[in-house]
């Protein structure tokens, strides 16, 4: 299924030392009508689907993504930021905007990717588990099962159909997060998989705040 994809990577004054939710939630504040922006609605009400703005920091720079209908109002949005008012003033220079269309799906072919920003697999339930194995090749079919569920969900919110069972390999390391102020174990590292994914797109906890962002890796023959 091909889906629009924008991605605005943003040039700063100043490199950015911040969460990258904090510029999620400024652009929030600043479009608070638009509600795909900042993923939930009036009343204390979410939207708990995969998120379609997702906000990165890359090396000190901002980084936002739409996918869908994100793309249409991040394209609405982007000429009207020129700052971002975060733990101090941080002036917009150069704004690059990327659009494609792009089929995710299954594929005969092996991809190689990494992620860029730390990936939070684990939610309470399955930190417990986690802990409880002594094999680190017990973690490692767990942790690929988990990324397998965590692809399926993003293809199930999306709204594409995955018509064959998908496999991954991975090569992990454990890394230690500060999530909404909490202490998480997150997971960097490598995998391969016969799936199509767009770069930069967010798997696990904290998508649309920019953790687990993958990139191809261009294998050389």
């Amino acid at each position: 299924m091909k889906v629009d994809i924008c991605s605005l990577m943003i040039k700063t004054d100043k490199e950015i030392n911040v969460p990258a939710s904090k510029i999620r939630g400024y652009i929030g504040n600043q479009f608070k009508d638009k509600s795909i922006l900042h993923n939930h609605y009036g009343n204390e009400r979410f939207l708990y689907s995969y998120p379609l703005v997702q906000y990165k920091i890359i090396n000190g720079q901002p980084l936002i993504l739409g996918v869908g209908e994100g793309a249409k109002v991040l394209k609405d949005i982007s000429s009207d930021l020129y700052e971002f008012k975060l733990d101090k003033n941080y002036l917009i220079e150069e704004k690059i905007m990327h659009e494609k269309e792009f089929d995710i799906n299954t594929s005969n072919e092996e991809f190689h990717y990494k992620f860029i920003t730390p990936w939070l697999a684990l939610n309470t339930q399955n930190f417990k588990k986690y802990k409880k194995m002594d094999d680190w090749k017990e973690r490692k079919l767990f942790l690929n099962k988990i990324l397998i569920g965590n692809i399926l969900s993003m293809a199930k919110g999306l709204g594409i159909i995955v018509n064959r069972r998908i496999y991954v390999k991975t090569h992990l390391e454990p890394v230690s997060v500060n999530y909404k102020s909490v202490k998480m174990l997150g997971f960097t590292g490598e995998f391969k998989v016969r799936f199509k994914i767009p770069d930069y797109f967010g798997f696990g906890k904290g998508v649309s705040q920019g953790f687990g962002s993958v990139k191809q890796i261009i294998d050389e023959e």
